[in-house]
């Protein structure tokens, strides 16, 4: 039986690969989409929402969120996405954008769907934020929440001490986290989460839809420096290779909190490993990832998502 999953994107690469193979997976029933800034700016991920879907022949419902972070100034990352924010050829489509906000799309299907309803965050976190000041019960009401954010035991992406999508917004990630008690899927698992190089080569080599996935796959950039293993991370795709299948993510549960202060640690997450804090566990920490459990789910799906 499918999961409905709701997904809240900055598509970006690693969201196209993740949506592409929700999309495409069997286990996944996506009942909806919210766009917020991050990768790019809104325009941008929503008009590359809806090129995933046309381009994968898929029909969901895409909503338009925030343009700017709660209270930080937007930094995008079109140096490592490309340009508009995604690598790869997109279709032009005349698809509609849904007239709701995306945090009040968020609440819609929560309402809608209820404890059937699992929702996925994968970008900065204004939409979700805003959705849990509107329907406090927001949590109550569904199954679970997935963040793919943060670093709670190991060191930044963007900063020394930060992941990007937390340092996009830090005061919407610290409400999220306060408010949702998500599961929190960060870099300590996400950094691992690679995609086998020859899968990589036979999206390329099959071309149409595939040679388009495969240069989501393969986003480093051109030049700077920036972290890399055999191949790029898609971290966003390591929550739906959970949803998928809860023996790809092991969890603990621990109290964290998300500098706000502006000082050198802006954005990074505090997690109280130790217990020295006596705060109780207000999420659930992603520690350790069956990394050829996720490779199997990631590329099931996006095969089925670029079957031609």
């Amino acid at each position: 039986m499918s999961r409905k999953v709701f997904f809240d994107v900055d598509p970006g690469c690693d969201d196209a690969v993740m949506l592409a193979m929700a999309l495409g997976h069997d286990a996944v029933d996506v009942v909806g989409i919210s766009t917020v800034c991050g990768n790019t700016t809104v325009d941008n991920t929503t008009r590359n929402a809806h090129g995933i879907l046309e381009l994968g022949g898929y029909d969901v419902p895409v909503a338009r969120g925030c343009a700017r972070p709660l209270v930080d100034d937007l930094d995008t990352a079109e140096w490592i996405h490309g340009e508009n924010g995604i690598k790869g050829e997109l279709p032009e489509t005349d698809r509609e954008t849904r007239d709701s906000h995306g945090a009040d799309a968020i609440i819609e299907a929560a309402r809608e769907h209820g404890d059937a309803l699992t929702i996925a965050a994968v970008g900065p976190l204004p939409n979700l934020a805003l959705a849990l000041a509107k329907e406090p019960t927001l949590p109550d009401l569904v199954d679970e929440i997935y963040l793919m954010g943060g670093a709670a035991m190991t060191t930044g992406n963007v900063t020394p001490m930060a992941e990007a999508n937390f340092h996009n917004d830090p005061a919407a990630a610290s409400r999220v986290l306060q408010d949702a008690g998500p599961k929190m899927v960060g870099l300590d698992v996400t950094n691992r989460a690679t995609v086998a190089p020859e899968f990589v080569a036979s999206c390329r080599e099959a071309g149409g839809v595939r040679a388009t996935v495969a240069e989501w796959l393969d986003y480093r950039p051109d030049s700077g420096t920036y972290p890399t293993a055999e191949a790029p991370a898609i971290h966003d795709a390591a929550v739906v290779a959970d949803i998928v299948d809860d023996a790809v993510l092991t969890f603990e549960e621990y109290y964290i909190a998300v500098d706000t202060s502006g000082g050198p640690s802006h954005g990074a997450v505090i997690c109280d490993e130790h217990g020295v804090t006596d705060n109780d566990p207000n999420g659930r920490v992603a520690v350790d990832i069956d990394v050829a459990r996720y490779r199997d789910i990631l590329e099931t799906g996006v095969r089925a998502y670029a079957a031609e």
